[in-house]
């Protein structure tokens, strides 16, 4: 069916998808010429990440387009809509905080992921920046030099800050626009990478404080300015203007791909992002493919970009309005090389552990799918239940692919039935969750793990069973110190012995103390939302009588928590103590 489908497909550009088994789409790419990069996938030799690929690889379909530059923004949305497993360099979910200096009457800094690049053009984004905690270190130091408002809403009567001098009680005192406009211009050049204004205002600062004998103040003004110095040292390039650049370098070696980004604002180098992942596109294609979704992702861009000469910069540039240029002399190309320098020591120093990391979870897995008589084990979804005496019952899902975590495909599920029933919980789960995936057509997965023995095994697989699916699904056994003990599948069902020094026992180990992380986190999450009253209401022997007394002598848990059994005495019978501390320290 392949080899014939290959031999109609054109010599033009387009995009293409490929499918599994289940004719879910697993990988998308895009090619100048469709009928020369397909070929390549069915007709060659493949390893590592492109030959798990073909293996999975039952269909495929393509779309033509009329050009290169379309073919790539609609890869760009087909990913998006599809988020196939094995578009490995664009499943990064990772977003890069902005500093935001707010169009409001009274204006505030604030630290944002994913600006909304709709607001009104008053608004000011700066970033994107390398990390959150720099990020809100700038906005911190901002607002202890300018008085800002500090505050989402308005209050009634002036805050801390304003007593302190680090507000000019804008909820009750006249606003002064041009001092406000004066405070906002000076920040924005700040911002823009003019730091004379602040180092200046600084020195102020701490001479005012020196002279009014105001020692610590004038110390903590001495070590922001000390901290902007390091930095602004930190960040020097040699450069002699003021432009925003990113700089891209990358490095090949063993199938794998190392990219690095040099962020520089306003002539300094901020910091870097590097990462290294498999290929399984061929190398341009994989750069074009992965510098267009970090730039599809950040809309505040610099003002040009360096590439490496193999890159195609047309077809980015038309893409994204944004000039890449490649540097062939002087300082901007040592700065290029310097990108790259960067990309090959990162893979260096990281490709001995990826590629043992790889090893051990590839052999891991290759050892479940030989122990459950299985093919190919890809998706694996695993389920835990959590609830405090059958009260805020909820469930959680968490998935890997390729023995790897997948977070943005985990779940959370608040059960419907507060009451504890461990197998009702389990049939609610595996009942709304694979409804689900056959209602919206997900991706079903290769296996499904659920957290007990015999019987909750067995009601999970009657479910599934009326849900017409047939989905390998297992058991995950604990001891009385809640680590992994044993595996329970097969037909008829059987414990499964597990090496406990294999890479197996260590994965599934791995898995299990994440789903049940996620659950317990969930759980607590919900527990917390519940109020005082209505969990006193869920304590065996606390009735309308005592759950008032309760209320109107303790008033918060934490004042329930601190209470001595004498003072509880007086509320509660001796043999309810215990156990309504016990449940009350779970909140």
């Amino acid at each position: 069916m392949i080899n014939k489908k290959l031999s109609l497909v054109p010599h033009q550009p387009g995009c293409y998808l490929m499918k599994d088994k289940n004719g879910i789409i697993i990988y998308v790419g895009k090619s100048k010429n469709l009928k020369n990069r397909l070929t390549s996938y069915f007709k060659s030799k493949h390893t590592g990440k492109t030959a798990m690929l073909v293996r999975d690889i039952v269909d495929f379909e393509y779309i033509l387009t009329s050009s290169e530059l379309e073919a790539l923004l609609l890869e760009i949305n087909l990913i998006k809509k599809h988020d196939p497993k094995y578009n490995i360099l664009l499943r990064d979910d990772k977003t890069y905080p902005y500093i935001e200096v707010t169009n409001e009457k009274v204006f505030r800094l604030l630290v944002v992921r994913n600006p909304n690049m709709k607001k009104s053009r008053n608004t000011k984004l700066f970033g994107p920046l390398p990390n959150v905690t720099a990020a809100r270190r700038v906005v911190e130091m901002i607002n202890r030099i300018y008085p800002l408002r500090k505050c989402r809403t308005y209050e009634k009567k002036e805050c801390l800050y304003y007593h302190i001098n680090e507000c000019l009680g804008y909820c009750t005192k006249q606003i002064n626009e041009e001092k406000m406009k004066e405070m906002r211009s000076e920040i924005i050049s700040f911002l823009n990478g003019n730091h004379t204004i602040i180092t200046n205002k600084l020195k102020q600062l701490m001479e005012e404080a020196s002279n009014k004998l105001q020692f610590e103040r004038a110390l903590e003004y001495k070590e922001l300015l000390d901290y902007i110095t390091v930095t602004l040292e930190k960040q020097k390039v040699e450069l002699d203007d003021n432009y925003d650049r990113d700089i891209i370098g990358f490095e090949t070696k063993n199938g794998y791909l190392s990219i690095t980004f040099l962020f520089i604002r306003g002539g300094k180098l901020l910091d870097k992002k590097q990462e290294i992942f498999p290929m399984i596109d061929e190398l341009e294609e994989e750069l074009i493919t992965y510098i267009s979704k970090f730039y599809d992702k950040h809309p505040i861009r610099p003002s040009e970009v360096f590439v490496p000469n193999n890159i195609d910069k047309e077809i980015l540039s038309l893409a994204f309005n944004l000039k890449f240029i490649t540097p062939i002399k002087g300082q901007k190309k040592k700065i290029l090389d310097l990108a790259t320098e960067n990309a090959r020591n990162y893979l260096n120093e990281q490709l001995t552990l990826v590629e043992r990391d790889e090893e051990k979870t590839m052999g891991a897995i290759h050892e479940l799918e030989n122990l459950l008589k299985i093919d190919t084990i890809s998706r694996i979804e695993i389920f835990d239940n959590s609830n405090l005496f059958g009260d805020f019952n909820v469930s959680g899902m968490v998935v890997f692919i390729d023995g790897k975590p997948a977070k943005n495909e985990y779940r959370k599920f608040k059960i419907t039935k507060n009451v504890n029933d461990d197998y009702g919980t389990m049939r609610e789960v595996i009942y709304r969750r694979y409804f689900r995936v056959l209602k919206d057509h997900l991706a079903p997965p290769d296996l499904i793990i659920v957290d007990g023995g015999i019987g909750q095994l067995n009601v999970a697989r009657e479910v599934l069973e009326s849900l017409s699916l047939n989905i390998p699904t297992v058991g995950l056994k604990k001891d009385d110190k809640h680590s992994t003990s044993e595996l329970v599948g097969g037909y008829p069902i059987r414990v499964i012995p597990i090496d406990k020094k294999s890479n197996l026992f260590l994965l599934l180990t791995k898995m299990q103390d994440e789903v049940h992380n996620f659950t317990i986190n969930y759980h607590r999450q919900i527990r917390s939302k519940g109020n005082l009253s209505s969990i006193l209401d869920n304590i065996p022997g606390i009735g309308e009588i005592r759950k008032n007394k309760l209320l109107k002598k303790y008033k918060t848990i934490s004042n329930m928590k601190t209470a001595t059994d004498e003072e509880l005495a007086l509320i509660l019978p001796n043999n309810m103590i215990e156990n309504f501390k016990k449940i009350i320290n779970e909140f």
